[in-house]
């Protein structure tokens, strides 16, 4: 499952989505809008996507790692729009056979996506504003 959503993303349907028979381990990895960057409280979050590009851009991430990892099942939900403190931004879960695997293809979609999937973050403080860039 990829999805992007202008919606609240729904945890528990991810989850369902990468679970297995076959999987020994289930990761799940949820990225949260916080009140703070650096000593800037954070008003909201826009996040911006190309769509098509940001969908195919996923489906490589995915086939790299199920080859890697032998995943069992995946999922993954980016929220676009604007987001308030706590709202969830993204899920990405993963089962594998075995937990060391499950943690290691998690956290590589999860950097992989924010270094290549075209979705960009605009933080909106107190007193100003600016696009981050996830690697700078």
């Amino acid at each position: 499952m990829i999805v992007i959503t202008h919606n609240s993303i729904d945890i528990q349907n991810v989850i369902r989505s990468a679970e297995s028979a076959d999987a020994g381990a289930l990761n799940v990895f949820i990225g949260t809008v916080r009140s703070k960057t650096g000593e800037k409280k954070v008003i909201r979050l826009e996040y911006e996507a190309y769509e098509p590009m940001a969908i195919l851009e996923l489906k490589k991430i995915i086939e790299v790692a199920k080859a890697k990892w032998n995943l069992k099942g995946w999922a993954i939900s980016h929220r676009v729009g604007v987001l308030s403190v706590g709202d969830v931004a993204v899920a990405v879960a993963v089962s594998t056979a075995h937990r060391k695997e499950s943690f290691e293809a998690c956290q590589f979609i999860i950097d992989s996506l924010k270094q290549t999937v075209p979705i960009w973050k605009k933080e909106i403080f107190e007193g100003g504003e600016e696009w981050v860039s996830a690697h700078p």
